[in-house]
């Protein structure tokens, strides 16, 4: 018997692109996989998730987390966001895997405190350490996405599908 490939990717439409950017409006989670330089193994971890007022896509993040030293040394990440629904197989459900690179926004950088101001309107409990001296702002800026849209629903997008600052 004949060994026919099958790709998965379905060609990138306006649904899709739709969807992606639906997905990145509602997130306010993610988890973030960064590369270790010192073991060369990955790390994946919880962060809060969000965007600017320009739709930039940022976290805020503490310089004592091992993730914020891995992006500091490797700044090439990837980001998933997309929660499962109240019901059914968490897998059926859409997500999208952002790979990016990590600029650091520090607290000096005029931008802050628009950044910071627009964060606690979506992170309201952040302001319990948001103004902390370990905490900064990071911009993930996407080079392409993977969306699972749900079962049978595979894309591949680059940046200028996602229209992200």
């Amino acid at each position: 018997m004949a060994n026919k490939s099958v790709d998965p990717i379905r060609p990138t439409d306006d649904g899709a692109r739709q969807l992606a950017r639906e997905i990145v409006a509602g997130a306010r989670y993610g988890s973030l996989g960064v590369l270790e330089a010192d073991t060369g193994f990955p790390l994946v971890t919880r962060i809060a998730f969000g965007t600017s007022p320009s739709g930039a896509l940022l976290a805020l993040v503490s310089s004592l987390s091992q993730h914020t030293a891995a992006l500091r040394r490797v700044p090439v990440c990837s980001v998933l966001v997309g929660e499962p629904g109240a019901s059914g197989d968490p897998l059926t459900h859409p997500r999208l895997t952002l790979q990016c690179r990590a600029q650091f926004i520090e607290a000096s950088d005029p931008a802050r405190p628009a950044l910071r101001e627009a964060w606690l309107t979506t992170h309201p409990k952040a302001k319990v350490y948001i103004d902390f001296a370990d905490f900064s702002f990071v911009r993930f800026d996407v080079e392409r996405a993977f969306l699972n849209g749900g079962f049978g629903k595979a894309y591949v997008l680059e940046a200028t599908d996602l229209d992200f600052v």
